[in-house]
């Protein structure tokens, strides 16, 4: 086969694999491995039908060893461009597991990578690729956003063993027992319950009714349970949880910003120019820096008309 056949058959590969078709088909076999890894889990199953379950298994495997090839032909001679996507890395390292001899205490290794194929969903659809990515991405910031809701939960703790501890020692009798009590609180899972052992007294309360055992002293305190519980959840709920929530819209703005930055990269060093898109995009930048210019002139302008009109007067 010569050069020039070599790179005919090389375009016909990248398009084949730019294809919707083709990228469907990729999805429909991630959805099936996912499906066959899941009737493995049923014995019954698995005793009328596991041998053509590990068929398909089989089959399914074999056709992800054909979607890396191709997409590592379609770079050609530079094959190994292949493996600068960390999807691609991702999926190629569950193909090379799956296909490790691994037995006994190494078989669990072997199911994991099985159970993986399921979520090569994510690299085969490029909006969860954005999704995921956003998440990493958002990492560093959730670390310190998580040390400030840590912070949080560590003083409510400390004050609720202070103040609830001899009222209600099933939900406050040490600091790791309330830091628990109150991550229950933060999901507002039946929350309010909480709140009301220690506005009317654990007398009052059927968990403690059976519990003579346990030593308490019923204690009613209203208005500072109404101000510890509602300050918290404004707090940790409210506030401190929707944090995370805007650290991962913050960057999941970035990681588009990125992606659409990434494909006009990549069309332009396929194609050698740019798309219209692109172009107006560019135009418009240019557009906006002129006007910041101009703005800026006009204001030296002023200034200096200012200066010459107060020498005039003086």
């Amino acid at each position: 086969m010569t050069g020039g056949d070599t790179h005919k058959l090389t375009e016909r590969v990248r398009r084949l694999v730019a294809t919707s078709a083709f990228q469907w088909s990729v999805l429909g076999v991630i959805i099936a491995a996912g499906v066959v890894v899941g009737l493995e889990t049923s014995p019954s199953l698995m005793e009328r039908y596991g041998d053509l379950l590990h068929l398909a298994d089989r089959i399914i495997l074999w056709l992800f060893v054909v979607e890396a090839a191709l997409k590592m032909f379609q770079h050609g001679a530079k094959w190994h461009r292949y493996f600068r996507d960390p999807w691609n890395i991702f999926d190629f390292t569950i193909i090379v597991v799956c296909f490790l001899p691994l037995h006994g205490e190494f078989a669990a290794v072997l199911r994991l990578a099985r159970v993986l194929r399921a979520a090569r969903l994510v690299s085969a659809v490029p909006s969860l690729q954005l999704l995921v990515g956003s998440l990493l991405r958002s990492l560093p910031s959730m670390v310190w956003v998580g040390l400030l809701l840590l912070l949080l939960f560590y003083i409510y703790a400390v004050l609720g063993v202070f103040l609830f501890r001899g009222n209600d020692p099933t939900h406050f009798s040490d600091l790791g027992t309330a830091m628990l009590t109150l991550f229950r609180v933060a999901t507002l899972e039946d929350w309010t319950d909480v709140m009301y052992i220690q506005m009317y007294g654990s007398d009052r309360y059927a968990g403690y009714v059976n519990q003579t055992d346990l030593p308490r002293t019923s204690e009613a305190r209203p208005m500072i349970a109404i101000g510890f519980f509602v300050s918290f959840v404004l707090l940790g709920t409210m506030i401190m949880l929707n944090l995370f929530i805007g650290v991962i819209i913050n960057s999941m703005d970035e990681a588009k910003a990125d992606a659409e930055q990434q494909r006009r990269e990549q069309h332009i060093a396929e194609t050698g120019r740019a798309t219209l898109s692109d172009d107006l995009t560019a135009l418009e930048r240019d557009l906006e820096a002129i006007q910041l210019r101009i703005l800026a002139l006009r204001r030296r302008a002023e200034k200096m008309g200012d200066g010459g009109q107060d020498q005039q007067n003086d």
